[in-house]
């Protein structure tokens, strides 16, 4: 039986990592005016996240601190069965992207922040383009948008300590059992000593497209060829995963497959709280290279909202709500951030 103490541990645990994405989660939740009596718009959200994550004009409102990469998809072909993209048949394909870690806070500290994100966008030489926000997490604690309103609410700082209560975060998972799959990898998660070894899941399900008009619903995940190290429990360099990400590109490209999961008939795909069972079949559609590392606020993807509905022809989204509403979300933290970086002179 778990001791009071070993429950706060757990929640305390929860909190570390779960704040990065609940937050925002909870941002796609009330950015499409879906929960509440007065409709909460996309402005009124990015209000309330700022009010409690901090107000950091010109930056993005989550993922704050990264930075900006370039690359290539090189193409397995495997994938161009499953859909019409050209993504999955041009052998070599442009990405830009950036690596970043969670939180709203651009000036916090690498190994501070127990959760990392990469967003990509692919251009095929058919001019279009497939941009992707993916996590480490490979699935959200809650399943509809009520529960993310109810999450942010239970991750709001206590005045006093600056942190969530515990007390209040462990009744909202009691009350929320969807979150056994999240809160399991929680217990079992351990973060890498670097971006390049971390792998990135889309979370959400999408639809493949193939040339007949079959759809075949996935998700996807970049796994890392770079082996896995776990990050020292002692870290003083405050920018020691941008720093290992130069080091490691300074010796060669960095590379990460491409792997669709394919769902069966049953599996949740607007549920991106339920994992699907570990014996899917799984598509390697080709290798994600990391050539290039630019500075964290210059480079192509300073300008970028990695919008998930940025699709391309051949790969469209499920009917999980939260997709539309990170949409309108991402919109408006794009917008606010761009007015604030005209005028304070803060590269976004």
């Amino acid at each position: 039986m778990s001791t009071p103490l070993n429950s706060r541990a757990r929640a305390l645990r929860l909190t570390a990592i779960g704040l990065g994405v609940a937050a925002l989660g909870a941002g796609f939740a009330f950015a499409a005016g879906w929960v509440g009596p007065d409709r909460l718009t996309p402005k009124r959200i990015v209000d309330t996240f700022e009010a409690q994550a901090g107000h950091y004009p010109g930056y993005r409102k989550n993922h704050a601190k990264g930075v900006c990469i370039s690359g290539y998809f090189e193409s397995s072909g495997q994938a161009a069965e499953l859909s019409s993209a050209r993504v999955f048949s041009q052998s070599k394909v442009p990405v830009i992207g950036r690596f970043a870690i969670g939180g709203a806070n651009p000036h916090s500290a690498d190994a501070s922040v127990a959760t990392r994100s990469l967003a990509v966008e692919f251009t095929s030489d058919d001019g279009q383009r497939w941009r992707s926000g993916m996590n480490t997490p490979p699935v959200l604690a809650v399943n509809t948008i009520e529960g993310f309103y109810e999450q942010v609410l239970a991750m709001t700082p206590v005045p006093a300590t600056g942190k969530p209560d515990p007390a209040r975060l462990q009744a909202f998972f009691a009350a929320h059992p969807e979150s056994a799959a999240f809160r399991q990898w929680v217990k079992d998660y351990r973060p890498s000593d670097s971006f390049a070894n971390s792998a990135y899941h889309s979370i959400n399900a999408f639809r493949l497209i193939d040339a007949k008009g079959t759809v075949h619903y996935m998700r996807w995940k970049l796994q890392p060829l770079t082996p896995f190290d776990p990050l020292p429990a002692q870290v003083e360099d405050p920018n020691y995963l941008q720093n290992d990400l130069r080091q490691r590109l300074a010796e060669g490209p960095l590379r990460w497959n491409l792997l669709l999961t394919l769902a069966e008939p049953g599996d949740a795909v607007n549920d991106p709280s339920q994992p699907w069972p570990a014996q899917r079949r799984q598509v390697n559609a080709g290798t994600v290279v990391i050539e290039q590392v630019d500075a964290a606020e210059q480079g192509a993807c300073r300008d970028l909202n990695f919008d998930p509905l940025i699709l391309p022809t051949g790969i469209e989204p499920s009917a999980d709500p939260i997709l539309a509403a990170r949409s309108a979300a991402y919109s408006e933290s794009f917008n606010r951030r761009s007015r604030e970086a005209a005028h304070s002179g803060v590269q976004p």
